[in-house]
């Protein structure tokens, strides 16, 4: 027989393997033949003690006695004499042998040494009918050895263990995420570096163990193309698009030229690569550690995946992965806006945006989507008709309640996005200037409105208004209880859309929003002019005056005694803790005292718009607001309500409008003198500046001070609405006068969704001063001067309840059976206005929203809504589902477990 070729690979795990047994032999004879490539000389470990080798090949008697022969003579303390040899045994004398490790020739079993390797006994049939594993685990043992496999090793342990030293793998089985992980590393580059046969048995392994992904993927491996198979992946993804042109599919299909694949494979492949570039963006988009870098790993697949879409003429649409992809389908909401929207105009661009929004690199462009999405919110708003203006106090509640969330949107708008395309940029320039045309109209009509109000308005005589130096008397003088007193937030400067933003985070940190008629939130109207000094001084002491903070002071501590209670207002250096605390000791326990009214200054959106902070920001977090998540949560731990409020607006620095007599005006908003174009004159008992006369500006543009980031103090919307919240922590007992706010509530129709706006009309007449005090005299009554001044609510529809999906369902045989055997159900009528409700808001409401439509109004959602599901889950399926804050309605099921018919 054929001696065997042998290297130094096979020889080094040979002596590892039965040398310790006999640790002091020099010589060791192998059947075989040493090839000629491998080292002669080289250095193994045995048991901790490296031992020098030396390896002759001899094939015959005289040449193997005369290497020992000269090893011998040489001296070499501890060193070993390998020889491969062709000469049996019984030729090469016992002399000879007695010298040998196991007294004779070494027969190489390369399946016997794997065994002892892996501390095995022996090893399983299938290992020894795969010559490439046996050289591959001989080949590719890690330093600290193989770990211990048992008494047998077996073909799936064997292998196992060679995929996780080859391909760096932690995991025993390799999924397809974790091979297209390592694709992007150095691993493909050492993985066709190996034997052929030992890369075309990896690979069969890994399709019979991964599945038919790991076919294409090892071809693609092999043929040197690991780096592009992410990029080749999604690519691929549009061979089984509906509607791809032939010349598509077959440039795409070039791509796969060089590798074995059919539709089962591209079809596991392409799940496989659009799974794992999804998990990949989930970490982008989730902020966690990593996430920029999984940002960065993500857009550099798929931009490459667009350059060699470019290179080989593949034409991908807006392929939903794709970069080029979202440029098209941004490009297609940027056509659909326009200054003077229709319905059809409107129903474009949502479907426009819709599919921008499902674009999986929209996730990881937020700042791009916002853009467009406020884009098309402005859009909604310019599409419903004007309405003729109404009174001061309906114009500021309407700016709270819709002008704010155009103002939000405004912003977001013009800072725009920074890789928007000249058309992109251009069109959401021309919708902001539609929309700020539009705000400027309403700041005109509330202007000539206001100079008319504010001759006669006073605290006393509001003019069917609330105004700020009655807020604390009006709103959260109800608040006190016997046993507890509100936590009052000023936050200095807050407008009606910075307020939308604080408020969405609040209720998202468990608490409930409530007001004292439900319909929404309420704004007072700030003194004039709306600056500091003067309106803020006016909330806390409640009289229209100007001061300090020790004018502040006093006057709020004056306020509660009036009301029999203690009070403590506190400034910005009054709120911060010594070492180890983040409230001091006298805000703390100014709030563990029930019967004390604390009253907290929070200046920080006022510092940014001085500082020039304000001017680059889109948007308000909570955690912007110094101190004031710490707050919302001790007072939430002493079950205190609070009242966010504010003592003016602002406007952003966002024309290009020269100075106005800057040398001569006391404020960069407000000065004396004779009214020019974009300003009024002020005259009456709530100007506070000026002997009771001054000229302020309703146009944002006008400034009278050196360029900032914002500024108040004229008479703008913006700065002359004073937005008032009121928040309970959840769970926590509706003070007595207020009802539970509904998200819903709190965001105009064309806000959210695609559905017609359902709206519940706000009363004009109501005063929103306590009913202890009558106005002296109505000065306004008009017209909405918001066009859609009623607010989203889940209100029903006006149709006759006989056609509602609710009324329907509470009229079948099923339902009158199930509310038969239901103790205590809800009663019909209001199960038919939550269905409605749900079924108009597009089939979810906020836990809160749902529980008031049940006539179940400050009870805690869980009971309420599991009694409900109760009655309309038959059978266990899901006709409501409720996840702890969103209740929704799976109209389908519901239909079918009702017998309805859906036309």
């Amino acid at each position: 027989m054929t001696p065997p070729e042998l290297d130094d690979r096979t020889v080094g795990q040979l002596l590892r393997s039965y040398l310790p047994l006999e640790p002091g032999r020099r010589l060791v004879l192998v059947h075989g033949r040493y090839a000629s490539a491998a080292r002669a000389t080289f250095t193994v470990e045995i048991d901790g003690t490296a031992r020098a080798v030396t390896v002759q090949d001899q094939q015959s008697v005289l040449g193997v006695l005369g290497a020992w022969q000269e090893h011998r003579e040489s001296g070499a303390e501890g060193s070993l004499l390998v020889v491969t040899t062709g000469v049996p045994d019984r030729k090469l004398g016992w002399d000879l042998r007695g010298h040998a490790l196991r007294r004779g020739t070494l027969t190489v079993d390369r399946a016997e040494i794997v065994a002892q390797r892996f501390g095995a006994a022996e090893v399983e049939p299938r290992v020894r009918r795969e010559p490439w594993l046996l050289d591959a685990l001989l080949a590719a043992e890690p330093p600290q050895g193989w770990a211990r496999s048992g008494p047998v090793l077996t073909y799936v342990a064997a292998v196992r263990a060679l995929v996780a030293t080859r391909f760096g793998l932690a995991e025993a089985v390799p999924d397809a995420g974790a091979l297209l992980e390592w694709s992007q590393t150095s691993g493909p580059d050492r993985f066709v570096a190996l034997p052929d046969a030992e890369q075309e048995g990896l690979g069969e392994w890994l399709t019979e163990t991964v599945g038919p992904f790991a076919a294409l993927f090892t071809g693609l491996v092999r043929a040197g193309r690991a780096a592009d198979v992410l990029p080749l992946g999604v690519l691929v993804s549009l061979i089984d698009e509906p509607g791809v042109p032939a010349q598509t599919t077959m440039a795409v299909g070039s791509l796969l030229s060089d590798v074995r694949s059919d539709a089962r494979t591209r079809g596991a492949f392409v799940t496989a690569v659009l799974g794992t570039l999804e998990r990949w963006i989930s970490h982008a988009e989730s902020g966690g550690a990593g996430g920029g870098e999984a940002r960065d790993r993500v857009l550099e697949v798929l931009n490459r995946a667009d350059a060699i879409a470019a290179d080989r003429g593949i034409e991908a649409g807006d392929h939903p992965f794709l970069p080029s992809g979202f440029r098209r389908r941004l490009d297609a909401v940027a056509t659909a806006l326009t200054p003077e929207p229709d319905d059809t105009t409107v129903s474009v661009a949502l479907g426009a945006l819709d599919r921008l929004r499902e674009h999986r690199v929209a996730r990881l462009h937020p700042e791009r989507v916002a853009a467009a999405t406020m884009s098309v919110r402005l859009l909604r708003w310019l599409a419903i008709p004007d309405s003729p203006q109404d009174s001061v106090g309906h114009a500021v509640t309407a700016q709270l309640r819709i002008g704010g969330w155009v103002d939000r949107a405004l912003t977001v708008v013009w800072a725009g996005e920074n890789s928007a395309t000249a058309s992109v940029g251009h069109a959401f320039g021309r919708i902001h200037d539609a929309a700020r045309a539009r705000r400027d109209d309403l700041d005109e009509r509330f202007a000539a409105r206001l100079r008319t109000w504010t001759e006669h308005a006073a605290a006393t005589a509001p003019g069917g208004a609330m105004v700020v130096e009655n807020a604390l008397d009006a709103v959260a003088a109800p608040l006190l209880t016997g046993d507890t007193a509100p936590l009052i937030i000023v936050v200095d400067g807050m407008s009606a859309a910075v307020a939308t933003e604080l408020g969405e985070q609040i209720l998202d940190r468990g608490w409930t929003e409530v007001s004292r008629d439900g319909a929404g939130r309420e704004a007072a109207v700030a003194v004039v002019p709306s600056v500091t000094r003067a309106s803020r001084t006016s909330l806390l002491t409640g009289k229209a005056a100007t001061g300090d903070q020790t004018t502040e002071r006093d006057g709020f501590t004056a306020l509660w005694k009036r009301h029999g209670r203690g009070a403590d207002l506190l400034h910005k250096a009054d709120i911060a803790g010594a070492a180890g605390r983040r409230l001091s000791e006298r805000l703390v326990g100014g709030l563990a005292d029930p019967s004390t009214v604390v009253g907290v200054v929070l200046n920080t959106v006022d510092d940014a718009l001085d500082h020039g902070r304000e001017g680059d920001r889109t948007g308000w977090r909570l955690h912007d607001i110094t101190y004031l998540p710490d707050l919302l949560d001790a007072a939430r731990s002493y079950g205190r309500p609070v009242m966010v409020v504010s003592d003016h607006g602002h406007v952003l620095e966002r024309s290009t409008e020269s100075e106005k007599s800057a040398k001569q005006a006391p404020s960069a908003r407000w000065r004396t003198g004779t009214p020019g174009e974009g300003e009024v004159e002020l005259v009456g008992p709530r100007v506070l500046e000026g002997d009771g006369r001054v000229v302020v500006p309703w146009k944002e543009g006008i400034r009278y001070a050196n360029r900032r980031a914002g500024y108040h103090g004229g008479a703008s919307l913006a700065e002359m609405t004073v937005p008032v919240l009121v928040f309970v922590p959840a769970g926590e007992h509706v003070p007595m006068g207020f009802s539970v706010l509904a998200s819903e509530a709190t965001r105009p129709a064309w806000w959210n969704g695609r559905g017609a706006p359902i709206v519940s009309s706000v009363s004009v007449d109501k005063p929103s001063t306590p009913s202890r005090r009558r106005p002296k005299k109505q000065l306004d009554d008009a017209q909405p001067m918001f066009e859609d001044m009623p607010v989203v609510v889940p209100a029903k529809p006006a149709v006759a309840a006989a056609v509602t999906l609710g009324a329907r369902v509470v009229k079948t045989a099923t339902f009158k059976a199930q509310h038969a055997t239901v103790r205590r159900a809800h009663e019909p009528a209001k199960v038919a206005a939550l269905l409605d409700a749900l079924n108009d808001a597009g089939g979810e409401l906020t836990a809160t929203a749902a529980v008031a439509e049940l006539g179940r109004a400050g009870r805690e959602p869980g009971p309420v809504l599991a009694h409900l599901q109760r009655l309309l889950n038959l059978e266990g399926y899901p006709v409501i589902a409720f996840d702890g804050r969103t209740v929704r309605l799976d109209v389908d099921v519901l239909s079918i477990q009702f017998g309805l018919d859906r036309t």
